[in-house]
């Protein structure tokens, strides 16, 4: 995908048991959807700062989803049954925090995704303003001196152009099929 790009269709099976599309988010201001697994030790580490961006932006009606499509054949961490217990570990549900399966990994391609975490935000009318990485900081939250993601939501909820749309994300590869 290519910033200015319309958000791509799909209809992905959440932890939560419910079906959700594009249109289940047509409400929020601004959508952060994430490339994100179980086994990736970059993802485990974004977690909880990404639960901390949700709830930071929470009441200016972003919304942000994560989405698996590692195949869990190669990396069995990473099946939906598995995707369940990591959701309701993290209380995902009661936060309204959609975590979702990509198992044919249609969506991942459309979107272009190639790691684990990668972030691509769109914002009201559903163009893409941002895509890459969350933060420069991986494996130390406190040593954090860019935050790309906060950023660029900010801009996004305000309708602003984003100042940095493009930043390599960091993280490990999709395990493909």
């Amino acid at each position: 995908m290519q910033i200015g790009d319309k958000l791509p269709d799909f209809n992905l099976l959440c932890a939560d048991g419910n079906w959700y599309t594009q249109f289940s988010f047509a409400d929020k201001y601004a959508l952060a959807i994430v490339f994100t697994c179980n086994s990736c030790n970059i993802s485990k580490a974004y977690g909880q700062r990404l639960i901390d961006i949700f709830h930071q932006f929470e009441e200016d009606n972003l919304g942000i989803l994560g989405i698996n499509s590692n195949d869990a054949e190669k990396s069995p961490e990473d099946g939906y049954d598995e995707m369940v217990t990591i959701s309701s570990k993290l209380h995902l549900p009661e936060l309204h925090f959609r975590y979702l399966h990509d198992p044919t990994q249609d969506v991942a391609k459309r979107f272009g995704a190639k790691v684990n975490p990668e972030v691509f935000l769109f914002n009201s009318k559903r163009e893409l303003v941002y895509k890459g990485a969350i933060d420069d900081c991986w494996d130390n939250e406190a040593m954090v001196t860019q935050i790309w993601l906060e950023d660029a939501i900010d801009y996004a909820l305000d309708g602003v152009e984003v100042d940095y749309p493009e930043i390599d994300p960091i993280g490990c590869p999709i395990i493909w099929k």
